[in-house]
């Protein structure tokens, strides 16, 4: 069984335990959106569709979620949805105090759109009132990457252990003692993790699930599996190619590694590296030498995506690259490239011409 299809299969057993929290009436919903969406997806549904259930019985409806009924949505007005949408702002659950920004909110709404659009497609009800429901309004986020000479003071770090950044006393910094000994066992495969999602912009789901057969290091390529399923050959550059033959080769010496294990990176108790994993290896490095940005392995391929754009002004090899569907999801990647307009306007005024 490969990584996908066993992630898949514990989503799956996440679902139904997560439905026997739900109204009854929800399985049908979960039936019928099974063939059109990932496990992932439908695991997400769930747990938003679990808060919003959970605002029904306290708020409006006065009863245990159990025996909420489809007859209930009925009598479900647009209005109470928009208490709904305040009540996120601040909200308990299971002892827990969420909030939700505007982002979170609008996933939610989604949510709750897409099964009353359902249920009143399906004729079980008799009037859609979510769609009366104006979706948040979504502020544009700055788009965070690292400029060159922080990726380089992320490599120095990873395999020196200590990095000098570039401020008003160049200040030298070096990892914690308990991080070096654990750099001194990792650095091949960090600097390998980081080489390949500076050097490719694949995913961290992508990344994890990778597998030694999945390299082919004859023609530089590899091949991922993308949101859906459907797997890809894509290409690296010579030096991802070195980082992964170093990495390969210490992995292949390395006599408490199960030959079992067809992972391509693995943790130090030598299973598949984990999603949590890579992100705080990521986070380690990262915020030495950056640590007015927050920048996580989504950020990385920020990061690719831009140098991509900059070196060949082609948006669409860019989305062809990492996987867009939709060319617009590229384009936020790239308000670097206003940024870089701005700056080459700057340098065009003189204030003062040359005497």
């Amino acid at each position: 069984m490969d990584y996908y299809e066993k992630r898949n299969q514990q989503t799956t057993l996440k679902i139904r335990k997560l439905l026997t929290e739900l109204p009854d009436f929800l399985r049908e919903l979960f039936l019928g959106i099974s063939n059109t969406t990932s496990p992932l997806t439908r695991l997400n549904y769930a747990y938003d569709l679990r808060v919003f259930f959970d605002y029904l019985s306290q708020y409006e409806l006065h009863k245990p979620i159990n025996e909420i009924t489809i007859d209930d949505l009925q009598y479900i007005t647009a209005t109470q949805i928009e208490y709904f949408l305040d009540y996120l702002n601040l909200y308990e659950f299971n002892g827990k105090t969420y909030k939700n920004d505007e982002r979170g909110k609008s996933r939610k709404l989604s949510c709750v759109k897409t099964m009353f659009k359902y249920f009143y497609n399906k004729e079980r009800i008799t009037q859609n009132v979510a769609a009366k429901v104006s979706m948040p309004k979504l502020h544009e986020k700055p788009i965070l990457r690292l400029e060159n000479d922080e990726v380089n003071g992320v490599f120095d770090l990873v395999n020196e252990g200590c990095v000098t950044v570039k401020n008003n006393e160049n200040e030298t910094f070096t990892l914690s003692k308990q991080q070096e000994i654990f750099r001194e066992i990792t650095k091949i495969r960090d600097f390998a993790i980081l080489t390949l999602f500076l050097g490719t912009g694949i995913r961290i789901s992508e990344l994890v699930g990778l597998d030694i057969n999945d390299i082919n290091l004859n023609n530089n390529s590899f091949t991922v599996t993308r949101k859906g399923g459907a797997k890809v050959i894509l290409y690296f550059p010579n030096e991802v190619a070195v980082a992964l033959d170093d990495y390969l080769t210490l992995r292949k010496n390395d006599n408490a590694a199960d030959v079992r294990e067809n992972a391509l990176f693995l943790s130090i108790q030598h299973k598949r590296i984990s999603v949590r994993a890579v992100e705080n290896l990521v986070n380690k490095y990262c915020r030495i030498v950056s640590p007015l940005k927050k920048i996580t392995p989504h950020k990385l391929r920020s990061t690719f995506g831009t140098n991509l754009y900059r070196a060949t002004k082609d948006i669409y090899i860019v989305a062809e690259v990492l996987g867009h569907k939709d060319i617009n999801t590229t384009k936020k990647h790239y308000a670097a490239t206003s940024e870089d307009l701005r700056k080459q306007a700057a340098e065009m005024i003189k204030i003062k011409e040359n005497e």
